[in-house]
C-alpha cells in the first residue's frame, strides 16, 4: 500500500530516533570506542540491520522513508528501486513494494564469474533509479553504488536512507558534486536529543558523545594518541 499522509519531517526524525533507541540499535560508549568501517574510532554506533527483526517498527520506518521520497521528489520520479549490498537490499525491497516498482541490487564489487556484474536484476538503460540504503556516513559508498548503476545507462540522482550521520562536513558537498541528492529520516543530532530526553545513557557518556559529534576529527585524533 502506498503511504501518502504522515507526520512532518521534524516529527518523523523524532519518532525514528525514538524507535532506534527503543530496540537498542544505538550504542554509546566513550570509554571503549567502536571502530568504524573507515578504521577510525567512534563513541557512537548505530545498527539499522536490527530493524528487520521488529515488524511494527520496520513497517513504520519503511512507510516514513517512502513518504519522504514521495514528498521530496515526486510520485512518478522513478522506474526502479535499487539496494546496496548488503544492508540496503531488504529496505530497498520494502520500499519498492510500497512504490509498486521493480527492485534491483548493487554489489560492492563485481561478482568475479559469470556476467561479472555489479547490478543484479533487470535495469534498463532509460530507468530512473532510486538507491536505498540503511545509512550514510561520509557518502563514499553511495557514490560507488551509483556509479555502478550509471554504467548500465540508467540514471541515478537520489539516494534515500534511514539514518544519516550528519557530522562529516564534506559528505553532502561530495554527494552534490557527483549529482546526488540525499534523503534521510534522522541524524545523530536527533538521536542525541531523544537520548537526553529519555536519560538513555549516563550524563558523562552523553557529554562525551556530544563532544565527538561537534568535532569528530579532533575527537578521533585525541583518541588515537591515548
Amino acid at each position: 500500500m502506498l503511504p501518502t499522509s504522515f507526520p512532518d519531517k521534524k516529527e518523523i526524525a523524532k519518532l525514528t530516533a525514538s524507535m532506534l533507541l527503543e530496540i537498542k540499535s544505538v550504542d554509546f560508549n566513550s570509554k571503549t570506542p567502536f571502530t568504524l568501517a573507515s578504521g577510525l574510532p567512534s563513541p557512537t554506533y548505530v545498527d539499522c540491520r536490527k530493524l528487520m527483526s521488529f515488524p511494527r517498527i520496520r513497517s513504520t520506518l519503511m512507510d516514513f522513508l517512502t513518504v519522504t521520497i514521495l514528498r521530496n521528489i515526486g510520485f512518478e520520479a522513478f522506474d526502479n528501486v535499487s539496494g546496496g549490498e548488503t544492508a540496503g537490499i531488504p529496505f530497498a525491497a520494502m520500499v519498492a513494494e510500497r512504490m509498486a516498482l521493480p527492485m534491483t541490487y548493487v554489489r560492492k564489487n563485481p561478482k568475479g564469474y559469470g556476467r561479472n556484474a555489479r547490478v543484479e536484476g533487470l535495469m534498463r538503460e532509460d530507468d530512473r533509479v532510486l538507491l536505498v540504503e540503511d545509512l550514510t556516513t561520509d557518502g563514499n559508498s553511495k557514490i560507488s553504488f551509483i556509479n555502478a548503476i550509471r554504467k548500465t545507462g540508467a540514471s541515478c540522482n537520489h539516494t534515500a536512507v534511514i539514518f544519516y550521520y550528519d557530522i562529516f562536513k564534506n559528505a553532502k558537498p561530495l554527494l552534490s558534486n557527483n549529482g546526488i541528492t540525499l534523503h534521510y529520516l534522522c541524524t545523530w543530532w536527533d538521536i542525541l536529543a531523544e537520548a537526553k530526553k529519555r536519560n538513555a545513557f549516563d550524563h558523562e557518556t552523553l557529554t562525551e558523545v556530544e563532544r565527538f559529534l561537534e568535532d569528530p576529527e579532533t575527537w578521533q585524533d585525541k583518541c588515537k594518541k591515548i
